[in-house]
């Protein structure tokens, strides 16, 4: 997994009134934790942090945070946004080892054309959309594929019918539905129940 290098600043005062101070001149407070250190209160610039969270891997970038030239591997815990506008608020970084196995939510994407199930006038319905995984920060994948291509109407798909990549494991129940395929309703059914529903209305 690519990493991205972005710049924090110590040193910021706490409270409301100086993070919304900070957020005004296009930065954003946090905190670094994790690793047995102690906790560190920073700032990053809002636009160069923008850019981290919209690469393939989401949320589970890898950064490279140089703390006032102390650079340590993270990856972004939390985010805090306004409930409206959807602004970022605050963002907690997790310290992170290479060689030691975390855990993270991966999404899970659907792959391929049910060509069978469409035949039979079915749909594909995705029931779980992503999947925690325990893997080193190299070895987390962007998203997991799930092949719908050779399902047929009836068919699912569960927890323990994915391909996970080399190191990555999970402790999800094996039987968890992931994919399942539905009968779609007969056009001429709903016409009928459209017409009946007309005529009830009439008598009405």
């Amino acid at each position: 997994m690519a990493e991205i290098t972005l710049k924090a600043e110590t040193g910021r005062e706490l409270g409301n009134g100086p993070a919304r101070r900070l957020r005004a001149a296009g930065k954003v407070p946090g905190v670094v934790y994790g690793l047995g250190a102690e906790p560190v209160a920073v700032a990053v610039e809002w636009r160069p942090f923008r850019e981290t969270l919209v690469t393939d891997a989401g949320l589970n970038v890898l950064i490279d945070l140089d703390i006032d030239g102390d650079v340590a591997l993270c990856m972004v815990k939390e985010l805090q946004r306004h409930p409206i506008r959807g602004d970022v608020l605050h963002v907690d970084f997790l310290r992170v080892s290479r060689d030691a196995v975390i855990s993270v939510e991966v999404p899970l994407v659907l792959e391929g054309e049910a060509i069978e199930v469409e035949r039979s006038n079915g749909t594909v319905d995705q029931i779980l959309f992503a999947l925690t995984v325990s893997a080193k920060p190299a070895d987390i994948p962007n998203e997991i594929a799930v092949d719908v291509s050779g399902l047929n109407l009836g068919d699912q798909l569960t927890v323990a019918d994915l391909a996970l990549p080399a190191g990555v494991t999970t402790d999800a129940e094996a039987d968890e539905l992931v994919v399942t395929t539905l009968h779609n309703a007969p056009a001429e059914d709903e016409g009928a129940a459209e017409g009946e529903d007309a005529g009830e209305a009439a008598e009405g």
